[in-house]
């Protein structure tokens, strides 16, 4: 994977496929600290103890399909290569929570990335999850919550055209306003 933003994809989608119905993302980026973390939480299955020794191995996969899994023990050696670190939290019916740091400015750190279309992505393709998404650069945050948009819709889908072109140039936005260039 060669952005982090796919990386995000990859565990979201892992949660969606583990049951959740409410998944938060939370990118922080503290250039003064020399910091990137994300953090990735889920109310879905969780993982029991058993798999949780397992899920660092590129050769485990709990998808029937599949014959490896590489997209949390990739990301762990990029945060390594970085002087970060991953963590993952979880408890079986709970959920799990991953959190993963880099150093800021290193230099084979992975850029963040589209992440704006990570998000158009997940919200087009499961419009029924709670997707909650937070980013802070420095003093600024951007927020969005999308059970707070589906009240809002009055029963307007929020995968509709419209409403994706909406949350597509609000996130657009914000990544201009930080710096961002977009694609």
């Amino acid at each position: 994977m060669q952005d982090l933003s796919l990386h995000i994809l990859d565990i979201a989608e892992n949660s969606i496929n583990a049951s959740a119905t409410e998944i938060s993302i939370k990118i922080i980026e503290d250039t003064r600290e020399n910091i990137l973390s994300i953090e990735i939480s889920d109310n879905g299955k969780g993982m029991d103890e058993e798999t949780i020794k397992k899920v660092y191995d590129p050769f485990f996969t709990t998808k029937a399909c599949k014959h490896t899994g590489l997209g949390i023990p990739l990301l762990a050696q990029s945060a390594r290569e970085c002087n970060g670190e991953m963590n993952i939290k979880t408890e079986k019916g709970r959920g799990t929570t991953i959190h993963v740091s880099f150093q800021y400015d290193h230099i084979d750190r992975k850029p963040l990335g589209a992440i704006g279309d990570t998000l158009i992505v997940l919200i087009a393709s499961h419009p029924e999850i709670d997707l909650i998404f937070e980013h802070r650069r420095n003093d600024s945050i951007y927020s969005l919550n999308i059970s707070e948009i589906r009240k809002e819709l009055e029963g307007i889908p929020v995968n509709s055209p419209a409403v994706i072109s909406f949350i597509k140039d609000d996130i657009n936005a914000w990544l201009i306003s930080t710096g961002y260039m977009l694609q």
